[in-house]
């Protein structure tokens, strides 16, 4: 029997959700990382004895905790130094800020390795997976089989897109997301990121990850084995499964999430995802084949073009030449230092910003 108590909490400006599971979860710490919203929250849970924090160093003050796991589902690079805190202190870590590993890379692993913690994805790809890998013993993938919905906007040519609107872009035909996730779904940006995310989770080489656009999202992703043999997770789209296995491995429990049913399901369909058109796609492709701190460049480009975006000032296809031109910018590091990596993200920024303005 699994019995899950929270002792901290982290919120980025929403006082009033923070304040309403704080209680209800009996937290011991909560954490705010805009400081604009630190004397809301303080104000809020002042009744309490529960501490609150604020910004980077609150949020590495929570991941250091002693605890069972570290839950890391925040927005962006913002991830990266909390991970290597939780990791450092000895917490196993479930992982749903992909930006962690494809900023971090080596530097990430190798301190999850170093420190003998578990890293388990929560990501519903990721996820999927791990669990086709969890019965495979000492055989390896030959292929991981990634699959993707395809956005909003699958099959639109490059002239569709150019009239594309944040309203659009922010209907995810699937999936029920943050902003920030949603438009990288509709540039495929999120299914670059999640291919360099694969490469470091899995260890594999880049060439050894297919994207497969399965618009039902039902499949999860597959491995495909030396023999031909093909593992696949499939389940309904509710991330509430890969959560709750990450909170609970290796054990499963009962979910409140829908069953599938395949029959009711019908038909599942596959194709190839369109890195010409959707070019945020083959930036990440070109950044995790070149690997060092391009990974970084991109990831930190991207964050900073769809923050302009959603704010209405630059064009949607304008995210994939910010993308690209921050690849080709910034000075290329193959072995960067956590520093180097931290520099890395804020040239990319300033490329964005230079080109476009800061939103």
């Amino acid at each position: 029997m699994h019995k899950i108590a929270v002792r901290a909490l982290s919120a980025n400006t929403n006082t009033e959700l923070l304040e309403k599971q704080a209680r209800e979860f009996r937290a011991e710490y909560v954490c705010v990382y805009s400081e604009s919203a630190y004397s809301d929250i303080s104000q809020r849970l002042a009744d309490t004895k529960i501490k609150v924090l604020c910004g980077m160093e609150g949020l590495c003050e929570l991941a250091r905790l002693e605890c069972d796991i570290v839950v890391n589902s925040v927005v962006g690079m913002v991830g990266l130094l909390p991970t290597l805190a939780a990791a450092e202190a000895g917490n196993d870590i479930a992982l749903a800020n992909k930006e962690t590993l494809v900023a971090g890379g080596t530097l990430v692993t190798d301190c999850v390795s170093r420190n003998g913690v578990q890293l388990l994805p929560i990501d519903s790809e990721h996820s999927a997976i791990f669990q086709c890998l969890m019965g495979a013993g000492n055989n390896r993938p030959e292929k991981i089989l990634l699959t993707a919905s395809g956005g909003p906007f699958y099959g639109w040519s490059k002239d569709q897109l150019r009239g594309v609107t944040v309203e659009q872009a922010l209907k995810h035909p699937n999936w029920s997301m943050g902003a920030k996730i949603t438009i990288d779904s509709a540039t495929l940006m999120n299914k670059g990121l999640e291919l360099i995310e694969a490469v470091r989770l899995f260890n594999v080489k880049p060439e050894q990850v297919e994207i497969v656009v399965h618009r039902q999202s039902i499949i999860h992703s597959a491995v495909e084995f030396c023999d031909g043999a093909v593992i696949a997770q499939l389940g309904t789209a509710d991330m509430r499964i890969p959560i709750q296995l990450a909170l609970t491995y290796p054990d499963r429990l009962l979910s409140p999430a829908k069953k599938l049913s395949l029959s009711d399901v019908g038909n599942l369909t596959f194709g190839k995802a369109d890195d010409q058109t959707f070019t945020c796609l083959a930036a990440a492709k070109k950044a995790i084949a070149m690997d060092g701190n391009a990974p970084c460049a991109v990831n930190s480009a991207n964050e900073a073009a769809v923050a302009l975006f959603l704010k209405k000032k630059i064009r949607f296809l304008d995210i994939g030449e910010a993308v690209n031109g921050a690849l080709d910018a910034v000075k290329f590091i193959a072995n960067p230092t956590l520093q180097e990596i931290l520099d890395t993200g804020s040239a990319a920024e300033e490329f964005v910003a230079a080109r476009y303005g800061r939103a």
